[in-house]
């Protein structure tokens, strides 16, 4: 018995390992015959090993969750990790500069060169970079961002090239410092859009789907985890995203978006702790407000000020901000020098920003040794700079004034605020022409910080204090960063944006007051906001812009501007018509009608069904077009005196590809993304 056992397990385990051969040479003889049916296309059996992975890969993670949120929580981590690699890599850049400078202390030829040629060096490489290899990277970002979440494909924004262009030039830019004084928000939006599309990518190819564009789910998210990944603030980041950068914002992406903003906030935080900037996860700019009397009820007056200055202040930037931009386009010199020597520009407008700048003339007056987190730092802190509290933190230490840079040779700081707010106004509007990546939203925080901190330091000087709570200059430059900035934008997130940064929860309902004030100073009047004039200025497809910038278009048919019709197929349509507008148009539905003469709408049909249609014409012979294809009844048909508007809010909210219009039944015009963008297109070069 025990040998009959012996024999019987042999025999099976020969059987199994001929199972197994039998397996491997079926396997070989597929990825041969892979090999042979697409020679062209190398490494077959790497790639087909690489998709059975991915394939196994997607079964063990859809256990336990939808592969989308597997992307959400990479989208936060992956953006955090870049932000907190770009940070590092500007400090390290700021911080060679600054020793270089001060190495040259004696020599103030050299110390001018050095400050100088420094940063003309970093922007002149963006500047050639940009232009020589991408020149789609140029700029905030957020504008083309907003387009693409409209609805608008463009796909050369969400390019490898352009994430590459992105980051390295944007590094450089922000290595200037602020003699450039351009931030990072804006860009690196945009370089978490592109991240976000990438992945959206890769879950599409995990599912086993095709997706001929990119969700805007995930770029919509991706433009939330952005902002959280800036400034660790996942509440503010999904307020921006809903606010600036969607038009049409579904409530299905709000558990998403907060998800993904905080995967990144986490992470940028605790990579900050891991790297030894602190103890424990904390707020990006930390404060030491007082919570017990945070400010009077007398004040509420005085924060209503700050929001009226910078609502003002916001109005006299964005005219300069549009004034620029006009000019730029229409002078011949200046247009030119944009177009083919970007370099040149870029070297000859930061030399002339950083010899102003320079510490040992104007610059002293403006705190130009500052970083620009130090710059805020500095403005948030909650002591006073009069002469008293600043001559006792002399005696202290240096490292206990943070406010040293900015009372000079015993200058007052009410002077050197108004010299920084003077000057840095119209340097930051010169600074907005230069063709690198840079962000426009940090530089206006800090402005607007420095605007309600000459109030706050204005109004401490002038009443005495009470109770032994004296007035936090802190709170009211709080306020004016957040007022200031959301004027500019028209947005209210800047207020979140603030709060959260700092942690600062005891001035919300001051800041949020301000926010309000400036931003119904701003839009009266309905200027467009700094984004909005980017898109006017650039041509953007974006209908919310237009139609800031030209409220008629509002009223516009869709009869007066719509094109010729072109794919269309009769009902009875034989092989040779099909095959002829299949090889004439891309689209990926075709109309069919009744006839040419009576185009009443059957419904449309898809490519992938006509294509169907002609290779069965090959071996029977049919009659008509609707023997084997079925012919979908159209779902969504408009009028021909819809406006535009209303048109785009039903594509953006239905999320569809295709609009009919339609005048008694009769089809008079085809709506896609395409068409729509040719419109706004055409709309935009009127305005």
């Amino acid at each position: 018995m025990a040998n009959q056992h012996l024999d019987f397990t042999s025999k099976v385990e020969e059987g199994c390992l001929k199972d197994k051969e039998t397996e491997n040479q079926r396997g070989e003889q597929h990825n041969e015959a892979l090999l042979l049916a697409n020679p062209w296309k190398p490494w077959q059996r790497s790639r087909s090993l690489v998709k059975e992975s991915l394939v196994w890969v997607r079964r063990g993670l859809g256990l336990l969750g939808g592969m989308e949120w597997y992307c959400f929580a990479a989208l936060g981590v992956l953006a955090s990790f870049l932000s907190f690699l770009m940070d590092l890599s500007v400090t390290k850049l700021l911080r060679a500069h600054q020793w270089l400078y001060v190495k040259l202390e004696g020599h103030m030829l050299l110390q001018f060169l050095c400050w100088t040629l420094y940063p003309v060096s970093l922007c002149a490489l963006s500047s050639s970079f940009t232009h020589n290899i991408c020149p789609f990277s140029a700029g905030s970002g957020v504008p083309e961002v907003r387009t693409m979440l409209s609805g608008v494909e463009m796909p050369h924004y969400l390019s490898v090239t352009n994430l590459f262009v992105k980051v390295v030039g944007l590094v450089c830019t922000l290595a200037a410092g602020t003699s450039v004084f351009l931030g990072k928000v804006g860009p690196f939006v945009h370089i978490a859009t592109m991240l976000g599309a990438y992945l959206n990518r890769l879950a599409t190819l995990l599912s086993g789907k095709k997706e001929e564009r990119p969700e805007r789910a995930m770029l919509a998210v991706a433009s939330a985890v952005g902002v959280a990944s800036c400034f660790g603030t996942p509440i503010s980041g999904v307020l921006f995203s809903v606010e600036v950068m969607s038009s049409h914002f579904p409530l299905r992406d709000y558990c998403p978006g907060f998800f993904a903003a905080a995967c990144g906030a986490v992470t940028f935080r605790l990579l900050a702790v891991w790297s030894g900037e602190g103890d424990t996860v904390q707020p990006l700019f930390k404060t030491s407000f007082s919570d017990d009397k945070p400010f009077y009820p007398l004040e509420i007056l005085a924060f209503s000020t700050v929001g009226l200055l910078c609502g003002a202040a916001s109005c006299v930037y964005l005219f300069c901000h549009r004034s620029i931009l006009r000019l730029v386009k229409t002078n011949r010199v200046l247009a030119k020098m944009l177009t083919t020597e970007k370099a040149l520009y870029s070297t000859m407008l930061v030399f002339l920003l950083a010899s102003i700048t320079f510490p040992h003339s104007a610059g002293q007056y403006m705190a130009s040794k500052y970083t620009m987190k130090e710059l805020l730092s500095s403005l948030l802190d909650s002591r006073r700079w009069d002469s008293k509290s600043h001559n006792a933190s002399l005696e202290l230490g240096s490292e206990l004034s943070p406010w040293s840079e900015w009372s000079p040779t015993g200058i007052p700081v009410h002077a050197t605020l108004v010299c920084f707010l003077v000057m840095k106004l119209w340097m930051l509007v010169l600074a907005c022409t230069l063709p690198i990546p840079a962000g426009y939203f940090m530089p206006v925080f800090v402005y607007g910080a420095a605007l309600g901190r000459l109030v706050g330091e204005t109004l401490a000087h002038v009443v005495p204090e009470q109770g032994g709570s004296p007035i936090n200059p802190g709170g009211y430059a709080l306020a004016g960063a957040a007022a200031m900035s959301g004027a500019v934008t028209h947005t209210l997130s800047p207020a979140l944006v603030a709060l959260e940064m700092t942690g600062q929860s005891s001035h919300a309902a001051p800041v949020i007051l301000a926010t309000l004030i400036s931003n119904a100073l701003s839009r009266s009047g309905k200027r467009p906001s700094f984004y909005d004039a980017i898109s006017l200025s650039k041509k953007l497809p974006h209908l919310p812009s237009l139609l800031r910038a030209c409220p008629k278009i509002s009223s516009v048919c869709l009869g007066q501007v719509l094109g010729p019709l072109w794919a269309l197929l009769e009902r009875g349509v034989g092989p040779r018509e099909v095959q002829q507008v299949l090889d004439t148009y891309t689209d990926p539905e075709i109309a069919v009608v009744e006839s040419l003469d009576s185009p009443i709408l059957l419904g449309s049909v898809k490519r992938s069904d006509l294509q169907m249609f002609l290779s069965h014409t090959k071996d029977n012979v049919l009659k008509s077009l609707e023997d084997v294809c079925s012919i979908k009844s159209p779902s969504l048909q408009i009028s021909n005196d819809t406006t535009i508007v209303e048109a785009h809010g039903v594509m953006s909210v239905m999320c569809a590809e295709i609009l009919y219009v339609t005048e008694r039944g009769r089809l008079v015009g085809v709506i896609t993304w395409l068409e729509m963008k040719r419109i706004m297109e055409n709309l935009a070069k009127d305005i």
